[in-house]
């Protein structure tokens, strides 16, 4: 495989077949990319296009997000309130910086699209399902990258930090991206390698064995390195197209998959050990402890959240037993009690994709509102969690 490259956002790849690929590494929200691509693709004319999106996104962005027909109580009840919630992070973020440059987020994938029809060109979508992408990242996560990653989606709410079009332009750099993969790598490996590897394969395949010898692809400036690299192995044959392993979620360890089962009963045995052994007064201490470490953390995140009075009050209440219960988590609770008492309306749904662009909009608009309560009350039950047990420990041991 030869690799000639043209400029800092155009590779062009001939295979050992004859066969060449020609990737177009854009920034997302970027105007130039825009142009680059719809130019590249008129001047080349090539066989097939390969676009970095799935048929999900693709389908959103040609017909729009219909958000009115979510439920947030299904959502919540079907605990995917968590993927939705990183969903509406990334989509604020991708927002933010569209709203800077002028550009929305997928633009060059639209324009690369309409392009190849004009031109009478087929084209395919390469990139894996987001929902896919998400729950796999997630599931391949341990108990502290999970926090992490709950600590960076905090942090993109709450910060109104603007990227301009410099910016945007020097993350298409080499250097620059080099230098984001390793920070990312340092601080959630597993997030990465979902996120980033795993992806690089999936698209690197559906690029290679796309139809036509001459073939545009379209992708992100950050998959460029991992895509060349996978595509170098499966032109040398050193690496198979199936794609089978990296298109499911995988199954949870034993012990991860019956942790959510062992906290809760090593929390009721110590307990019950410390009533047998240590008599109604230690037993009921550790109860009361428990239940005020759990209550107080939760319903802190739930005045934090800005909750209604009742969900603060339910909260407090129902954190030390749902922290207990595997099936059921507070977050659930209080989100479903929020969405109840202020109830989504349809002014929510019709200024959401502006209502996510800043703080204030997530805890105005009662959609996301819930999303938020469910958010930071979860957070505060684990962190009540996290603090108790090891106390309790130590006063079944005696300690005071």
């Amino acid at each position: 495989m030869q690799v000639n490259t043209i400029s800092d956002t155009i590779t062009d790849i001939t295979l050992a077949s004859g066969r060449t690929i020609t990737l177009i590494g854009t920034a997302h929200v970027s105007a130039d990319s825009v142009a680059e691509v719809e130019q590249q693709i008129r001047a080349r004319q090539p066989d097939h296009v390969c676009l970095e999106i799935d048929a999900g996104r693709y389908q959103t962005m040609i017909e729009g997000q219909k958000w009115e027909k979510l439920n947030i109580g299904e959502v919540l009840r079907q605990k995917k309130g968590f993927l939705l919630l990183a969903n509406l992070v990334l989509s604020s973020f991708q927002r933010r910086i569209g709203n800077t440059t002028g550009i929305t987020p997928g633009d060059e994938m639209r324009r690369a699209a309409e392009t190849a029809q004009q031109e009478g060109i087929a084209f395919s979508l390469c990139d894996r399902e987001i929902q896919l992408t998400l729950k796999r990242a997630w599931y391949c996560s341990g108990f502290w990258n999970k926090m992490k990653l709950a600590a960076t989606m905090l942090a993109s709410i709450f910060t109104n930090e603007d990227v301009t079009e410099a910016d945007l332009e020097q993350l298409k750099q080499k250097n620059a991206l080099q230098s984001m993969m390793e920070e990312l790598s340092s601080y959630l490996p597993t997030i990465k390698e979902v996120l980033i590897d795993e992806r690089d394969q999936y698209l690197a395949t559906k690029i290679y064995t796309a139809p036509g010898d001459r073939k545009i692809a379209v992708v992100g400036a950050g998959h460029g390195p991992g895509i060349i690299a996978h595509l170098e192995a499966l032109d040398a044959g050193t690496q198979s197209t199936d794609l089978s392993g990296i298109e499911t979620i995988p199954n949870k360890r034993s012990f991860t998959r019956y942790l959510p089962y062992i906290v809760p009963v090593l929390v009721i045995s110590l307990m019950v050990y410390g009533f047998i052994q240590s008599g109604w007064d230690r037993g009921v201490s550790m109860f009361v402890y428990w239940f005020m470490v759990n209550g107080i953390l939760s319903g802190i995140a739930a005045i934090a959240a800005l909750a209604h009075p009742v969900t603060v009050v339910l909260t407090f209440l129902l954190a030390p037993f749902t922290s207990l219960n595997p099936t059921i988590g507070v977050g659930i609770v209080s989100g479903l009690v929020e969405a109840y008492i202020r109830k989504p309306r349809v002014i929510d749904f019709e200024r959401l994709q502006d209502d996510i662009l800043s703080l204030r909009g997530f805890y105005r608009n009662r959609f996301t509102h819930a999303l938020v309560v469910f958010f930071l009350t979860s957070l505060g039950s684990s962190a009540g969690t996290f603090i108790a047990f090891p106390v309790l420990i130590n006063l079944v041991g005696g300690g005071a």
